[in-house]
């Protein structure tokens, strides 16, 4: 299953480009990472069947071996791609929560997007590594 994070805006040479860069590397999984102008711009087909989760401050708070177990049972039922977006500043719309098929949020607090991203790779990675049995994640 294809992992794809497509995010609004560019990150440049940053400091989370590189964590972004770094986790990438990790992922043994297929992934791709699309940017996309704040406004305008297209994300292109997806491999269908897919799933679309929206990186949302109304979205749900998972623990990294639930976000695990969801990828899992999403590519054991086949799914092809998995859309992980993050929005532009002012966030996603309401018709794109309607259609999204998670809302995914990384706490109550409001994060800013380049830290979301490289946060949003390490979680990927996670939950990789804990769908293949790595001992990366140390549940306690």
């Amino acid at each position: 299953m294809l992992l794809h994070v497509i995010a609004r805006g560019k990150i440049g040479r940053s400091p989370e480009a590189e964590l972004v860069a770094r986790y990438e590397k990790r992922i043994t999984w297929p992934t791709r990472l699309t940017e996309l102008p704040e406004t305008g711009g297209r994300m292109g087909d997806a491999l269908t069947p897919y799933r679309t989760v929206l990186l949302d401050e109304r979205g749900k708070a998972m623990g990294s071996e639930k976000l695990a177990a969801t990828i899992g049972r999403w590519r054991d039922d086949g799914v092809r791609e998995a859309r992980f977006v993050l929005g532009a500043a002012d966030g996603h719309t309401d018709a794109e929560r309607a259609g999204a098929d998670l809302l995914l949020a990384f706490g109550p607090a409001t994060w800013p997007h380049l830290m979301v991203r490289a946060m949003l790779m390490e979680q990927l990675y996670r939950a990789t590594a804990i769908l293949a049995g790595h001992p990366y994640h140390r549940a306690g």
